[in-house]
């Protein structure tokens, strides 16, 4: 059976970004997602847009979107009245996240009147009533974590404050999300645990995010693109990709997200591969 997916997008910051947007969701609705996500920019700077998209794309589209919420550079009122504006136009699903440091700042640091944390958030949004909570979780130490046991004991907190469901940070091989996974069993987390996917649409800038995320890059993958000419390297990623997705699947996954970076080739054909039907009226 093919697994259920889901999508992340960002929200455009010019005309061509909004245009590749635009064209990244007519390509993929098709696949009939169980939710897209669309994300803040660094600090919350694409507040705006956020919701402008994330309303626009459940509207024209009719997909279940769930936006992005944080906790950077906002009062806890403010916070909460952007949640409210969303529910208000029909949209009840929130990834609920501490978010990234502002430009320039080494460090997330609390707003003064502000959510000191994801949980903090998320037992706002869960005293509403009114929302669906996601969460992101870490198959890898986060940068600022002791341990993945911290990271487990953290989304565990997250969990009882009232998210239903958590997205994992992308990852390279389907053992580190597997030992996570079972961490979390063992910690006695009983909500979903989705996995993120990233297909590799430019290696090296990979690397890089990843080096800033703190995650372990394996020799072996950097060696197989090494090996590989770039003409051929779209063609690997999809490979890559889908042994990656099929060995979770195999392992009971039943759920995939992926970030598509608003470029939604790589994670169409992915789906392809793994069974995914395409519904020809969905846009």
């Amino acid at each position: 059976m093919a697994p259920r997916i889901s999508f992340e997008f960002f929200p455009p910051q010019s005309l061509d970004a909004s245009f590749r947007l635009w064209d990244t969701v007519r390509l993929l609705a098709p696949l009939r997602p169980e939710f897209c996500s669309v994300t803040y920019g660094a600090g919350g700077t694409t507040r705006k847009l956020t919701h402008e998209a994330v309303t626009t794309i459940g509207k024209q589209f009719g997909l279940t979107v769930a936006a992005h919420l944080t906790c950077v550079d906002a009062t806890k009122a403010e916070t909460l009245e952007i949640a409210h504006a969303y529910a208000d136009a029909g949209v009840t699903q929130i990834v609920a996240l501490r978010g990234d440091a502002p430009k320039g700042a080494d460090r997330f640091t609390p707003h003064a009147e502000g959510f000191a944390s994801s949980v903090e958030l998320v037992e706002a949004l869960a005293a509403e009533g009114r929302f669906t909570i996601r969460v992101g979780c870490y198959p890898e130490p986060h940068p600022e974590s002791a341990d993945t046991a911290a990271d487990v004991a953290f989304l565990a907190r997250k969990v009882q404050a009232g998210a239903t469901s958590a997205i994992s940070q992308f990852f390279f091989e389907p053992e580190t999300f597997l030992r996570f996974r079972d961490a979390c069993a063992a910690a006695g987390i009983a909500a979903p645990i989705i996995p993120g996917i990233l297909p590799i649409e430019n290696w090296n800038g990979v690397k890089k995010f990843a080096a800033r995320c703190g995650q372990a890059v394996p020799d072996w993958l950097d060696a197989r693109f090494a090996a590989t000419d770039a003409a051929d390297h779209e063609a690997l990623s999809v490979e890559l990709c889908t042994d990656l997705c099929r060995t979770l699947v195999a392992e009971g996954v039943e759920d995939l997200h992926f970030y598509t970076l608003n470029r939604p080739t790589l994670s169409r054909d992915v789906c392809r591969r793994l069974g995914v039907a395409e519904v020809a009226d969905a846009a």
